[in-house]
């Protein structure tokens, strides 16, 4: 795995994978009540979390993209 995500990709990535699981299930919307939109914001959040630990993006692999300087 090579690294391809920057620090501040990771920062923003951080926060919006903990912004998405806030509303998927403690933030008591009635849209976040729905399984689609509740399960779908956790997923996404996870997968936001994940890429920022793991400082590597699959997608930005398959499209040739780097966000970090000295990588």
């Amino acid at each position: 795995m090579t690294t391809n995500v920057g620090t501040l990709d990771r920062i923003l990535r951080a926060a919006l994978g903990m912004v998405l699981l806030y509303l998927a299930f403690l933030s008591g919307l009635p849209l976040f009540a729905e399984p689609f939109f509740k399960y779908g914001a956790a997923v996404i959040g996870v997968v936001m979390l994940a890429t920022s630990l793991m400082k590597m993006c699959p997608l930005y692999s398959m499209l040739g993209l780097k966000t970090c300087r000295d990588c």
